[in-house]
Parts: structure tokens; sequence; C-alpha cells
């Protein structure tokens, strides 16, 4: 299987992990939910990410998780999160995924104080760990409160071959993107795959910027999918309507904190799980938000002609 290289493209959706009402995981709900997005035509799949509630698992839950995945995909390529507060378990979990035939790592900066220094060093010592292992920067601060500018992207991206991917979820970030791509240019620098997150809320408006496709979450990847697609064809404003459509579940689903909730839901009623149960603690829905999202996705359809 290809690793991720400086050249990834298109939609690789983030990965809800299904649960029972018991807390358990549901894995015959995701052997489903991974047909559900082959069925989409995605072109990876990230697992074991934030939205997939990959911090409430154990050490051997994500083991699990990353069999069950590698088995049910074929050849779709996977990546795969391996964030964690102790280095030596990030290594461990990230050699074990690559054994198994993940395509790279992902790695979010590691909780502390917000020193571009620090962070620096932390993922040095990633690479270090993993020397030869592909590996995507999640840029998340709004969640891991950790920003960080587009010269430290770059110069990691410069001293660290490895560093081939950039997970883009700052907001506001479109800048960030116009200046990582105006550093490649100037600079004759590699360029750096950038695939963009928050849901897709600003999707358009990035993969106009120059970013290279998604890897993100929304229960609707065909939205994601045939709107990556229609940019790269050129149809820059075909693409922007088609995802309008889409906009308000895209706001609903990025709320803080009940986001995953709606996610899930709308999930399980596509048929693609069978319960939208998050792990405790998280979040959950009223009678009322189940109302609204329902109402919402009989809106879609109708606008849709579905």
């Amino acid at each position: 299987m290809p690793q991720i290289t400086r050249d990834t493209h298109g939609v690789f959706i983030i990965a809800a992990t299904p649960f029972t009402q018991d807390g358990a995981i549901d894995t015959e709900s995701l052997r489903r939910l991974i047909d559900f997005y082959l069925s989409h035509g995605v072109d990876g799949m990230t697992i074991l990410g934030i939205m997939g509630e990959a911090n409430k698992m154990t050490p051997e839950e994500r083991r699990g998780i990353i069999d069950l995945v590698m088995q049910r995909v074929g050849d779709l390529p996977v990546v795969v999160g391996v964030s964690d507060a102790g280095l030596a378990n990030l290594s461990d979990l990230g050699r074990y995924a690559m054994d198994r035939g993940a395509v790279g790592l992902m790695v979010a900066p590691a909780p502390g104080p917000a020193r571009e220094d620090r962070i620096e060093g932390y993922i040095h010592a990633v690479a270090g760990a993993l020397p030869d292992v592909p590996l995507c920067y999640q840029d998340f601060p709004l969640v891991t409160g950790l920003p960080v500018s587009p010269a430290l992207i770059r110069r990691l991206s410069d001293d660290l071959p490895q560093m081939v991917m950039l997970k883009h979820e700052d907001w506001p970030g479109l800048n960030k993107i116009t200046a990582l791509r105006r550093m490649e240019q100037d600079n004759q620098r590699e360029r750096l795959s950038i695939l963009c997150g928050n849901g897709g809320l600003f999707l358009p408006l990035e993969l106009a910027r120059g970013a290279d496709g998604a890897m993100t979450g929304f229960a609707y990847p065909e939205a994601l999918v045939r709107t990556v697609a229609l940019h790269r064809d050129g149809r820059v404003e075909e693409a922007e309507d088609l995802f309008d459509a889409y906009l308000p579940i895209v706001r609903l689903e990025h709320q803080p904190g009940a986001g995953l909730a709606v996610r899930k839901h709308i999930l399980m009623r596509r048929g693609a799980i069978e319960s939208p149960a998050t792990r405790a603690p998280g979040p959950s829905l009223t009678a009322a938000d189940v109302a609204e999202i329902n109402r919402l996705m009989d809106r879609l359809e109708r606008r849709l002609g579905q």
C-alpha cells in the first residue's frame, strides 16, 4: 500500500467509533460504517482521531480497531491517529499501525505551554521515535489550545522529510493556507499536502486557497467527495453551490461539545451505525435536538430531490 506523500489529495474521512448503549465498542456497526464510507467514494480513512473518541479507549481497544479496520477496508489507505500523553505509548501504537498496513500517522502536539519551541521539540521527538514513518501534523488549536505559525509548520516540513501532510483545522485559518503555499512558491520548497478538517465548514474556500482536500468526519461523505472532485475539475462555482446545500447540517455538526452526538445521530439515521451513543463522558441529545436534526435531514433530501 503506497504511503501518504506531499502530493496526497482527496477526501480522507475521519471515522467515528460506534458504541453500544452500555459503552462497548460496537464492532458490527464499525464494519457497517466502513462499508458506508467506502460506498460514498472516499479516497482514504483516518481512524482514532479526536472525533473518533480515541482518548476514551484502552490501548487494547485501539489495537482492536486498527485490526478490524485494516481487515475491512481492502485497498483503501488508512491514516491512524496516535496522539498520546506518553511518547512510548504513541510510538508503540504507531509501529503497530504501520505493521498492519497504515499509510501514515496523525499526531497532534502534546498538551503543555503554548510555546513553539516546546511544540517543535516534541514533534522532533515523535519523528525520532518513528523514523521513516510518514507523519501528518494535526493543527487543531481550538481543541489543543496550541496555535502554531505557518513558519513553524514550514520549518517542521523542511527539517523532517517524513512530515508530509498537514491536517489543517485552525480557525480562522484561510490565510495560513495561503501563507504556506506562498512559502513553497517563493522559496522553491517541497510542497506539503494539506487536508482540511473543521467538519468541512470552510471547505470550498480552503480548496480555493490551495488545500488538497478534506480530512474530516462530516456524516455526508458524498458531499465532501463531490465538492473536492468538482473543484479539482475546475468547476469551482458548481462545487460551492453543491456544498451550500449541506451547510445547515455542517453547522449543526460543528457545535462544540454537541457536534459528535449530532453526527452520530445522522449516521444512525442513514443506516451506517446502530446507536448514536458516545462513550462517557460525552454529549447526548434532547428530544428537541433530535427533531431539529431530522427536520434538517428531511429538508436536505427534498432540496436534493432524493
